[in-house]
């Protein structure tokens, strides 16, 4: 079985299993504190996400606010759709890795077959290992999803520079399969003081929950898949609501220069 090993253990998660194992869990156990064990005031069952995808240190707090809502419903998940931003190596399309699987130090987590098949026979899909290879929007989210969903297979897709409709058709594409879960991989702004960081990332937050599909790639480096998100819950009726929100200033960076973080779920 051909499988694409971890490019970023040791820079934005631990190498040692144990301690990987161990710091997923306190984040999570940490979100369900600061939550005071209630979900967001928002009806129906989470279906799809917006999560960061930073050092662990920086953003994993935020993720794990909203991992920790899935844990209530790993029984109703097989397949976890992350969609990120392709950093490393442009592409003119959207690319899934030449693998079976993909490896974290806990383990293996296996691809998604029917979704590879199913995504491959969509218009700028590829795939292309060049894209995958020291990608990291993908990569960071697999250690949560092994400690609260160790059965679930993953379809991931690195998305390069295509419009945000055409990720938005692959979603419609794989919506069918039941026991399907959309997690979108972004960020927010980079490399703003604290405070210009909190204005301009509040009103993207703004525009992601008021399902608006224009954010720019300067207010969030996966703006294509967090676009291509706002379209598909406003087409299919899912309610976003904002479950975490801080910046590397609020974590582990100072304040002079801030990456922004959100956790955003959609309901149905």
């Amino acid at each position: 079985m051909k499988v694409r090993p971890p490019a970023v253990a040791g820079l934005f998660y631990p190498t040692n299993p144990g301690l990987l194992r161990t710091m997923v869990t306190e984040y999570l156990l940490d979100a369900r504190d600061r939550a005071g064990g209630a979900p967001p005031a928002v009806p129906g069952v989470l279906r799809a996400a917006v999560v960061p995808h930073a050092g662990y240190i920086y953003s994993g707090s935020t993720a794990a606010s909203l991992f920790e809502l899935i844990q209530p419903i790993a029984d109703q998940i097989r397949h976890v759709v992350i969609v990120g931003p392709a950093h490393r190596v442009g592409i003119d399309g959207v690319a899934l890795p030449d693998a079976e699987a993909m490896a974290t130090p806990i383990g293996e987590v296996p691809l998604w077959t029917q979704g590879v098949e199913t995504a491959l026979g969509m218009p700028q899909v590829v795939v292309n290992d060049a894209v995958h290879a020291q990608e990291h929007s993908l990569e960071v989210q697999l250690p949560f999803l092994q400690m609260i969903l160790p059965e679930v297979d993953v379809l991931p897709l690195a998305a390069g520079w295509v419009d945000s409709t055409v990720v938005t058709d692959i979603l419609e594409a794989l919506w069918g399969f039941e026991g399907t879960f959309l997690l979108m991989s972004s960020d927010l702004s980079h490399y703003h003081s604290y405070e210009e960081a909190q204005r301009i990332d509040s009103g993207t937050v703004q525009q992601i929950l008021a399902c608006n599909p224009t954010v720019k790639h300067d207010q969030a480096c996966g703006a294509t898949a967090v676009n291509a998100m706002s379209q598909f819950a406003a087409s299919h009726n899912l309610t976003p609501a904002l479950i975490g929100f801080r910046n590397s200033g609020d974590t582990a960076g100072d304040k002079t220069s801030v990456v922004g973080y959100a956790s955003i779920g959609y309901y149905d």
